[in-house]
């Protein structure tokens, strides 16, 4: 199998992943932070640690600000629904995955207006138009950093100094940059930044994270335990237990501290610069082809290794079925999440077929998939 459907979540991991999750499991698999026995103790260890490498990546000062969740989309509806109130605006562009749109849709039955800014057929946002769609209503500014569905690259140092000037927060979604891109949130003025632990990060599926740099209180969306201030029934009202009752995905997090060490040891700049090299080889090769329709940013320098194509006269889903049976190469077709972004690319009727690249993706792996694309143009193109 060749696996190039990295954007959904990156395969494999680091063996020190599966080591990780196996280790917790079998060794120190007790609640953590509820009992002071050496197992739970352990298990707290590592969740702490691993808190810490979290802000050591994206440069957060303080690690109790940062918040366990199941995946990226908990992490925004943590956000969106527990700063926005009735009477405040939300900004948010086309380009978002339902994880942004949704949840924002939703808060419109609370009192809480929307503006969905436009994006350019290449999925680019123009900072200008964003900060156009700010009124003095606004309370929050929330853009994807990657477009899962183009790989465009957003300008989120000029949006975190747009945020700076009219004193906005600003949530960055990273499901698609964190662990590939390098996240600087003081340098880029991110309030909050929701990160997956499946993808970039190269953590277990169940994982996730919000960071926190700032002083706006997020409401919590539930109450429970946390084996903290037990005696008391009101919910605790410090991070990061206000915002993590129940218990914690113990193995999940000890896969994500092994995931977050090789990113940490490896590099940002280097993963992007082997993705990069292998974008470059996938795109100027099916440029050859006019039957394959690739869409995204023209440059290299506003895109990451999300790669959406069609072959002209087929359906989406049928090419990517054909990759699967017949080439054993994993992808994704159709609308990825992301109905506003495909109309923003002219492809919300028909889809595309997503090819996402990975750290160890190889460049026999690309040159496969460029040769598998173009016999299945050739084949389409002999049937008619």
């Amino acid at each position: 199998m060749i696996y190039l459907d990295n954007a959904a979540t990156t395969f494999p991991k680091p063996p020190s992943v599966y080591e990780s999750v196996m280790k917790a499991m079998k060794v120190y698999g007790a609640n953590p932070g509820r009992g002071s026995h050496a197992m739970a103790i352990e298990g707290a260890r590592i969740i702490y640690e691993t808190r810490e490498l979290l802000a050591e990546l994206f440069n957060l000062d303080d690690p109790l600000k940062v918040i366990f969740t199941f995946n990226a989309t908990d992490s925004l509806n943590m956000a969106i629904k527990g700063i926005l109130k009735p009477g405040g605006h939300v900004v948010t562009t086309q380009m978002e995955h339902n994880s942004v749109l949704r949840p924002i849709k939703e808060m419109e039955k609370n009192g809480i207006e929307n503006t969905i800014v436009k994006c350019g057929p290449d999925g680019s946002l123009n900072p200008y138009d964003l900060e156009k769609a700010i009124n003095k209503s606004t309370k929050l500014i929330v853009t994807t950093h990657v477009s899962n569905l183009t790989g465009t690259i957003f300008p989120v140092e000029e949006i975190g100094e747009i945020c700076r000037a009219y004193k906005i927060p600003y949530l960055l979604d990273a499901s698609q940059s964190a662990g590939v891109l390098t996240i600087d949130m003081k340098k880029l003025n991110i309030s909050f930044l929701a990160v997956p632990g499946h993808k970039g990060l190269l953590g277990p599926q169940g994982t996730g994270a919000l960071l926190i740099n700032s002083d706006i209180e997020i409401k919590q969306l539930k109450e429970g335990g946390t084996g903290s201030q037990s005696s008391s029934m009101e919910h605790p009202d410090f991070y990061p237990d206000k915002l993590e009752a129940g218990t914690h995905n113990l193995p999940g997090i000890a896969g994500l501290n092994a995931g977050l060490k090789y990113i940490l040891k490896r590099g940002t700049e280097s993963i992007y610069s082997h993705e990069k090299k292998l974008l470059d080889i996938f795109i100027t090769e099916l440029k050859k082809n006019p039957k394959i329709i690739i869409y995204g940013p023209e440059s290299l320098e506003y895109r990451s290794g999300v790669v959406p194509v069609n072959i002209e006269g087929m359906d989406s889903s049928e090419v990517a079925n054909i990759l699967d049976r017949e080439y054993g190469i994993a992808v994704r077709p159709g609308l990825h999440c992301a109905p506003l972004a495909h109309k923003a690319i002219g492809t919300e009727k028909i889809g595309a077929v997503r090819f996402s690249l990975g750290p160890f993706n190889k460049r026999k792996d690309i040159r496969a998939a460029v040769k598998a694309l173009n016999e299945i143009a050739a084949a389409g193109e002999n049937t008619k």
